[in-house]
């Protein structure tokens, strides 16, 4: 195949390149006037190229400007160097038929991706230098230089890259450009002793001989490489900066004729760029390994934790765990969730690498699938799931303990207190020596104990409702809660006990001395002045009872006052603090005028006393309270009130602090979680709406991307207003439904959604340029396949699938594309109409391509790969091994000293490393297995 058909063949595969460097190319300016040594060096050198290949037809050409001015000339040359025929051209010397012709050459040249600007047939046919000089560039670079490639790079800054590449080694050159970089003709000279050292000895040559350098470059290349000067040494080292167009054509020469010599360099650059794609999936594949090991350690060690709902004793051991928890959903968790979502993006990416270079399918280590770090993921989240909850509710059940224990404490405190010595008193046998009187007496005191005992059975009962709720409650100290509470109600009892039998001696005893009493009435004598005196001490007495009745529980109620304005609270709004407080303060006007009342009585027999000088020889009887006591308590009652005030005003500022930040937090929330809602809307409406090219497409996700990564800073301020809400012990907020979880999981989606959807378009773009898909075509794959992902879910299910392909234009009725259903039959047709000779088994075997999970739902991106599966331009397992039988003079074997001749050091060590020993016909020693080893890079062999 000669060199113009190849260049010919190859083309259509680079055609976008060649409008991409084009553009750098095709302004070619009609007022500006070529400077006259440059238009020189174009004139002889783009005719001397002309001439090289219309040589070949028989003919040549003497003036540019003039000869191609029929147009004849110049069809002739386009069907030389492309070896396609043209259109038959017009033979009439008119000057129409010559701008038909010309015209038919213009749009030979069009038709193969070249954009010609401000080139008309007119201006060739009326000889005008500069258009034609430009038209001839345009040849030659369209057709000699386009398809140079070296590494990547294509056309002028191939060719360029190849020189540097091939003069590297020489002394004293260093090629730049192609104007004076060439002047001293040592550049020319290298490239001939690099292909050829026979036919240059270059270490004899001059730097300061420019002239002498040229000449003998250019007649050597004319003599032994069939390259006519197209340049003259004099014009070159006289002009300033040479022309590039015309070394450029020059040189470009040299390039294709050392093309033979170059088969060993192009079976190179083949094998470095599979190697390379190797290479690089390697890399990509060991870091999926690490991140997917990392990854899948961390949800190892921090399962367990979550897990973990064993409650502390104390508030603050249980809130330092809330506060682990905060640092785990701001500072540990983040980081994974996007390390997660890289590894599926990575592996993603990687396969779609894969698949586009013709590699089989990566296949992680034994759990260590996407699927298998899902499933620790959902696990980990599983285990996460209502830990806050709990910590909240365990740490709200720790104020509650707190209070109740400490409630238990005061309550058992004053009580104790209270029982102290009652059961000596009320196994005391007084009785047994008293006087009628003094039994009375006894009795009455019994009776108002009796009703002290009453007022105290109350707070026993309190006592043991607070100690059942300290164990419902699972207090870590219930058990000595629970003794000091079965003291308590063991003493009780025996109070309670002994009470009744005191009161039934003391009846006893009493009944017997009435008959005494009643006995010796009989017998004494009555003294007027001795009844007075005994009717004051029985108003005395009466008024002592009556004091003792009323005393005692007006005692229990300010003690019980006194017990409720030092207690404990625990309030969580506003309009739990005053109301309590403001109905015990109403109660007080009552509770004075009771005092006041039992000091009356107090007052009373202090008045008789006086008034009738009656001698008292003890006091009270039947009561151990004192006014003293009572107007203590009293004082103390009235100290406390203030106090507890002051108590609620702070508690109630607390409340107003807190209903701040609740409605703080609100505002934010309320804001932010629509936010990330309509984002999350966005995205979706975007790549289910987007068209126009799928670059224009990734700018405005990245746009998305910027704009939620810079509104990142509102979610951290939540996230500070969510810890004051939690240190403050808020654990509800009526003025929002959402929660800081709600925000969290909500920010973590739309992170990993924003980023799923980029990664999709990059994959997009992977295969489009790999597979050589149009934008239309990518377009109608796009509308066809969201017109059938009817939950948007960025999945098709099996028959969802098949109603796509209806879509596309395969097979089936207009019934059936509209109902998105396909019979068997119809669905084999259209794959048969795609290539497929199909039976159940084959479109089981589709169904493994385009879902390879099993997982019922086929993605877009297989959806493409199966769309395109045959158009791309990929290389081979047999090419590979092509490229290393060059290396190898044919041989079924390669050495070592060859790899490190051929290859950069990186790729030659690559293949020394993985390459087995060669054991067929004709081994030798060291020789290395070339074929198994390029099988193997294509998943072809068990290597």
């Amino acid at each position: 195949m000669t060199h113009v058909e190849h260049t010919t063949m190859q083309y259509n595969n680079h055609e976008f390149e060649q409008e991409e460097y084009m553009l750098q190319e095709d302004e070619w300016d009609r007022d500006l006037l070529l400077d006259p040594a440059w238009e020189k060096q174009q004139r002889k050198t783009f005719t001397a190229w002309c001439n090289s290949h219309l040589r070949k037809a028989g003919t040549q050409i003497e003036n540019i400007e003039d000869d191609f001015r029929n147009g004849l000339k110049l069809m002739l040359l386009l069907e030389v160097i492309s070896g396609e025929r043209l259109p038959k051209p017009d033979r009439g010397k008119m000057r129409f038929h010559k701008i038909a012709n010309v015209n038919k050459a213009l749009d030979f040249i069009t038709s193969k991706g070249v954009k010609l600007v401000s080139i008309g047939a007119e201006e060739i046919v009326d000889g005008n230098v500069k258009m034609t000089l430009g038209m001839i560039w345009t040849i030659i670079l369209r057709f000699a230089i386009q398809d140079i490639s070296v590494e990547e790079t294509s056309a002028k800054e191939g060719l360029l890259l190849w020189c540097q590449r091939k003069t590297a080694p020489y002394r004293n050159v260093n090629v730049q450009n192609f104007h004076i970089s060439w002047k001293d003709g040592l550049a020319l000279c290298a490239l001939i002793h690099r292909h050829r050292p026979d036919l240059i000895d270059y270490s004899k040559l001059n730097k300061d001989d420019a002239l002498g350098n040229l000449s003998l470059a250019l007649e050597i290349a004319e003599k032994h490489l069939d390259i006519p000067k197209m340049l003259d040494p004099e014009d070159l080292v006289n002009t300033a900066k040479p022309d590039d167009r015309a070394v450029m054509t020059y040189v470009s020469c040299y390039y294709h004729s050392f093309a033979g010599a170059q088969k060993a360099e192009t079976a190179a650059n083949r094998i470095c760029k599979v190697l390379g794609v190797n290479q690089e999936n390697e890399k990509l594949m060991e870091e999926y390994e690490r991140l997917a090991s990392e990854l899948l350690e961390w949800i190892r060690r921090t399962t367990p934790w979550l897990e973990n709902r064993t409650p502390e004793k104390t508030m603050s051991a249980m809130q330092q765990k809330l506060e682990d928890f905060r640092d785990y959903r701001r500072m540990h968790k983040p980081p994974k969730v996007q390390e997660k979502c890289q590894l599926e993006i990575n592996f993603n990416t990687l396969q779609t690498k894969l698949r586009i270079s013709n590699r089989p399918a990566f296949m992680p280590s034994e759990g260590k699938m996407v699927s298998d770090i899902a499933g620790a993921w959902q696990s980990l989240e599983q285990a996460e799931k209502g830990y806050e909850e709990w910590l909240l509710t365990e740490i709200r059940r720790l104020e509650r303990l707190d209070h109740l224990a400490e409630k238990f404490r005061q309550k058992a405190s004053v009580h104790e207190g209270w029982s102290h010595g009652k059961e000596q008193i009320l196994t005391q046998k007084d009785y047994e020596s008293a006087s009628l009187t003094e039994v009375r007496a006894l009795l009455r005191k019994h009776e108002a104990f009796e009703s002290d005992l009453a007022a105290h059975q109350d707070r026993v009962e309190q006592i043991a409702a607070i100690a059942q709720e300290l164990n419902e409650l699972d207090y870590h100290a219930a058990a000595s809660v629970n003794e000091r509470c079965q003291k308590i109600c063991d003493q009780w009892d025996r109070l309670g006990t002994l009470t009744q039998k005191r009161r039934e001696a003391l009846e006893v005893r009493g009944a017997s001395r009435d008959f005494h009493l009643v006995f010796h009435s009989l017998s004494l004598p009555c003294f007027p002045c001795g009844q007075r005196s005994e009717k004051l001490l029985e108003t005395i007495d009466q008024l002592y009872l009556e004091f003792a009745k009323r005393a005692a529980p007006f005692n229990n109620w300010m003690e019980g006052a006194m017990e409720d304005l030092q207690d404990m609270f625990i309030v969580h709004t506003v309009d739990e603090i005053q109301a309590p407080h403001e109905q015990f303060k109403a109660t007080l006007p009552e509770a004075d005028g009771e005092r006041q009342a039992i000091l009356g009585i107090y007052n009373e027999v202090q008045k008789i006393v006086q008034s009738y000088g009656v001698s008292l020889s003890h006091s009270n009887p039947y009561s151990a309270i004192t006014p003293e006591e009572i107007r203590a308590k009293w004082d103390r009652v009235k100290q406390l009130v203030p106090q507890r005030d002051h108590a609620l005003q702070e508690e109630l500022a607390r409340q107003h602090a807190n209903e701040r930040l609740r409605r703080q937090f609100a505002a934010q929330a309320n804001l932010i979680g629509p936010w990330i809602q309509n984002k999350m809307e966005e995205i979706a409406h975007s790549s289910i709406e987007m068209s126009g090219p799928l670059e224009d497409q990734m700018n405005q996700l990245k746009q998305y991307e910027h704009v939620i990564v810079a509104y990142k800073p509102n979610i951290d301020k939540l996230e500070g207003d969510h810890q004051l809400i939690q240190e403050s012990l808020i654990f509800d907020n009526k003025h929002t439904n959402y929660t800081m979880e709600h925000i969290r999981v909500g920010w973590e989606l739309l992170l990993t959604t924003i980023a799923r959807t980029i990664n999709e378009i990059e994959t997009q773009i992977l295969t489009r340029d790999a597979k050589g898909i149009s934008h239309e075509q990518m377009n109608e794959f796009r509308a066809s396949f969201n017109h059938f992902d009817r939950d948007d879910s960025g999945n098709l299910r099996p028959e969802e699938f098949k109603a796509c392909l209806i879509s596309l234009g395969h097979v089936g009725n207009d019934e059936q594309k509209k109902k998105g259903g396909m019979e068997a039959d119809d669905f084999r047709a259209c794959l048969i109409s795609m290539g497929y000779d199909l039976g159940e088994v084959e479109f089981a075997r589709i169904m493994t391509l385009v879902d390879p999970n099993g997982s019922g739902l086929v993605s877009f991106q297989s959806f493409i790969d199966f769309m395109t599966r045959e158009t791309a331009d990929t290389d081979t397992a047999e090419q590979v091994i092509a490229s290393f039988r060059i290396l190898a003079a044919d041989k079924p074997y390669i050495l070592i000293e060859e790899l490190r001749r051929e290859l950069p050091p990186e790729q030659a060590e690559y293949c020394i490393t993985r390459m087995p020993p060669y054991s067929g016909p004709g081994k030798v020693p060291g020789a290395l297995d070339y074929t198994s080893f390029s099988t193997a890079l294509y998943g072809e062999s068990d290597l």
